[in-house]
């Protein structure tokens, strides 16, 4: 073991060193080394051995109120984690010390939470894909300071879907991610019960994250690059090296990109192809036959994966290009059992909600993503507020990036992605979403489905979900609010003492 880990410290020392040669498009760097190679491919292929089983997260069980409201108790914490044999690790966690438990619901559910703070400091918990009432959102507006409870709750009312939750506090959310503050939200309806949905059994959670460790095993967090950190080990579901054992013939995996800033472009070692069956907002209208796609951070993904018993393969992420799309990284090793478990074959119809449509008449706003990490040159500003957008309302929404590589994430929304540079998107990127990728240079149309709730108080947020751009400013607010008084609503948010948001940070 001891040989393990002192190979695994010299692997790292080397790829640290290509992390650091990443520059992202547009940009020039002066290394003033001969020989160095920008677009070095940062990997760990080959140097796996896949000896810790997949940790599963815990599916937490609600109590049930006597209204038969769902309720929940989340309590963020310091703790310690054995990512490798031997080393301890500081680490942070939501009910226990590393990541949060899987919360699993169904459309129509009432919910409410006890979201506790222990960690020593302010944080929030943002429901990253959820259709909610704006104060419950969770973001900047909803700070829970230290030894505080916020108690968030709202009715489920939207498609299935997989979503996430994390911390939104602006200027921390980076860090506060990546020591582990994190989980799965799972959104459930008639059409997703049709898929695979034993937790743990054959549907199963798979949160990718990188990070970068220091020479004692603690998680570093030197994001020397312009997108924010960029590790040279990945966790899955919290766990490194890790292989799982699948009993059933037909699997569905729920990829969440929860890393700050890396791509990952997903596929099997042994070419197989599988079915993409959903996005980020929820089911796809029909299964798409892919073998490979590329989730951004903050994007989700589900894919049903067909097994033969005694089957192997590995999950790999292949690089695809310089800047975050950049390192080739064997993520998971799958080995199926010598009996399967049968299931029915996918339906070729899956879900029943209508794609998103906007009318003719639609209204079109403009965004401009810079290479200062602006939108429409502007950083964020916690007492401005940038848009104003009637609840309900369905808008397009054109996104020119002229900075760095980016992507673009609209709170309380899901969007269908139109075009990108006058083009049809990828098949994998034609679903319902609420995170998009746009590569330097690139413009992108989305039509957007607005929230029904309206709040003059509570902003919501739009942003780059590469976590340091949004910690930097790359982040703008809008209010929803009832059609036909957007210019009564001012466009400065108050602090005069009176139950109006948290502003400043």
């Amino acid at each position: 073991m001891v040989l393990f880990l002192r190979n695994r410290k010299e692997v790292k020392q080397k790829l640290k060193l290509y992390r650091r040669l990443i520059v992202p498009f547009g940009l020039l760097l002066v290394f003033g080394l001969a020989g160095c190679n920008s677009n070095e491919t940062v990997t760990n292929v080959g140097k796996l051995e896949f000896q810790q089983a997949l940790k599963i997260p815990e599916l937490l069980e609600p109590t049930i109120e006597s209204d038969g409201t769902k309720h929940f108790s989340l309590t963020m914490e310091p703790g310690t984690t054995e990512f490798f044999p031997g080393e301890i690790t500081d680490t942070w966690g939501i009910n226990g010390s590393y990541l949060g438990p899987t919360i699993r619901v169904s459309r129509g559910d009432k919910v409410s939470f006890d979201v506790v703070n222990k960690l020593g400091e302010t944080s929030t918990l943002h429901w990253h894909g959820m259709m909610l009432p704006p104060a419950m959102d969770g973001g900047p507006h909803q700070m829970i300071e230290a030894g505080e409870t916020w108690s968030p709750h709202w009715t489920i009312d939207q498609p299935s879907a997989t979503t996430w939750y994390h911390p939104h506090l602006h200027g921390k959310t980076a860090q506060h991610v990546y020591r582990g503050l994190a989980g799965m939200f799972i959104i459930d309806d008639e059409d997703s019960k049709k898929l695979p949905s034993n937790y743990g059994v054959d549907d199963i959670p798979l949160i990718v994250q990188d990070k970068l460790f220091t020479s004692d095993g603690q998680l570093s967090e030197d994001d020397d690059t312009p997108y924010g950190m960029l590790g040279d080990e990945i966790l899955v579901n919290g766990t490194y090296d890790p292989f799982l054992k699948v009993t059933a013939s037909q699997v569905r995996f729920r990829l969440l990109n929860g890393s700050n800033a890396r791509a990952y472009n997903f596929g099997f070692t042994d070419g197989r192809s599988f079915q993409l069956v959903a996005n980020d907002a929820g089911l796809l209208n029909e299964p798409v036959t892919l073998e490979r796609f590329m989730l951004s951070p903050g994007e989700r993904a589900e894919i049903v994966v067909a097994f033969e018993p005694e089957e192997e393969t590995i999950l790999r992420s292949y690089s695809s290009g310089a800047g975050i799309t950049n390192g080739e990284f064997d993520l998971l090793k799958i080995v199926a059992d010598s009996e399967l478990t049968g299931s029915s074959p996918i339906s070729k119809q899956l879900s029943s909600i209508e794609p998103i449509e906007v009318p003719a008449d639609a209204k079109v706003r403009q965004f401009k993503l810079t290479m200062e990490n602006e939108i429409n040159d502007k950083l964020m500003d916690m007492y401005r507020i940038d848009e104003v957008v009637p609840a309900g309302t369905k808008e397009i929404w054109e996104i020119h990036n002229f900075g760095s590589e980016h992507n673009f994430h609209i709170h309380d929304a899901a969007f269908r992605v139109l075009d990108i540079n006058d083009k049809e998107p990828p098949e994998y990127a034609r679903g319902r979403k609420d995170t998009v990728f746009i590569p330097h240079g690139a413009s992108v149309r989305i039509a957007v489905e607005f929230g029904n709730y309206t709040d003059l108080n509570y902003p919501l947020m739009y942003h780059c979900h590469l976590l340091k751009h949004e910690d930097e400013g790359m982040m703008d607010q809008f209010l929803l609010v009832e059609p036909g008084t957007e210019s009564q609503v001012p466009t400065e948010l108050r602090d005069d003492g009176v139950e109006h948001p948290h502003n400043g940070h």
